[in-house]
C-alpha cells in the first residue's frame, strides 16, 4: 500500500511539474499564475505547494546537486576529487536511459527567457559552492583554499552541464551526447586533479581531447 501511495505521489508531482512547464513555455514565466497552474493540473492549491514551495521551485527543483553530500559521505581514503569523480562517472553513465529530451530542452528554454529564473538558478549555485567548500573544510571555517577550490569544481560542473545542454539543444543524438559527457568529465576531472599544467601529451595518454 505504501508503495502506491508513492507512486501516485510521484505522478501527481511529475504532472504537476508537466503542466507548469507547458504553460510557462506557451505564455512566459511571468504570466503564469499558481493558481492557473493548479487549476489546469487538476488540484488544489495548497496540494501543489506541498509538491513545490514556491513558483520557481516548479522549474528549478533539482538543479541543485548536493555536492557537499558527496564529499562528505565518501568512502575513507577517497579524496573529494575522487569521490566528485566517481559520483558524476555514475551520473553520466545512465543519462542515455532515463533523459526526457524535449522536456529538458523545455525547461532550460523556459529558465533562459526569465531573468528570476536565471537568479534563482545563480542563488542555487551560490549556495551549493558555499556548501561545497564547508564540506571541504571538514567542519572548520572554510578558508580560501576552500572556497577556492569549491569555486574551480562548481565551475567544472556548470560547464559540463551548459556543454551538454548545448549539444541536446543543437539536435545530437542523445546517446551521442551522453556519451561525450562521459568523456567530458573525465577531461573536467583530470582538469582539477592535475591542476592547469595537466599537459596536452598527458592528455592524449588517457585518450583525452579538449
Amino acid at each position: 500500500m505504501a508503495g502506491l501511495r508513492e507512486r501516485k505521489k510521484e505522478q501527481t508531482r511529475r504532472r504537476i511539474f508537466q503542466v507548469a512547464l507547458r504553460l510557462f513555455d506557451e505564455r512566459g514565466y511571468d504570466q503564469v499564475t499558481v493558481n492557473e497552474i493548479a487549476e489546469a493540473a487538476g488540484v488544489a492549491k495548497v496540494t501543489l505547494f506541498s509538491y513545490f514551495p514556491t513558483k520557481e521551485c516548479l522549474v528549478t527543483d533539482g538543479v541543485k546537486d548536493d555536492l557537499a553530500a558527496v564529499v562528505t559521505g565518501r568512502p575513507e581514503g577517497c579524496s573529494p576529487i575522487e569521490a566528485l569523480r566517481a559520483h558524476y562517472r555514475a551520473t553520466a553513465a545512465p543519462v542515455a536511459k532515463d533523459m526526457d529530451v524535449e522536456t529538458l530542452i523545455t525547461r532550460i528554454r523556459v529558465i533562459s527567457s526569465s531573468p528570476a529564473l536565471l537568479a534563482a538558478v545563480y542563488g542555487a549555485q551560490m549556495s551549493q559552492r558555499h556548501e561545497l567548500a564547508a564540506a571541504l573544510a571538514g567542519g572548520r571555517e572554510p578558508d580560501l583554499t576552500a572556497h577556492l577550490t569549491a569555486a574551480q569544481i562548481t565551475a567544472a560542473i556548470t560547464t559540463l552541464q551548459e556543454t551538454f545542454f548545448h549539444r541536446l539543444a543543437a539536435g545530437a543524438p542523445l546517446e551521442e551526447a551522453a556519451r561525450q559527457l562521459a568523456g567530458d568529465v573525465e577531461v573536467a576531472f583530470d582538469l582539477l586533479e592535475h591542476g592547469l599544467t595537466y599537459t596536452e601529451e598527458e592528455k592524449h595518454e588517457k585518450g583525452h581531447q579538449l
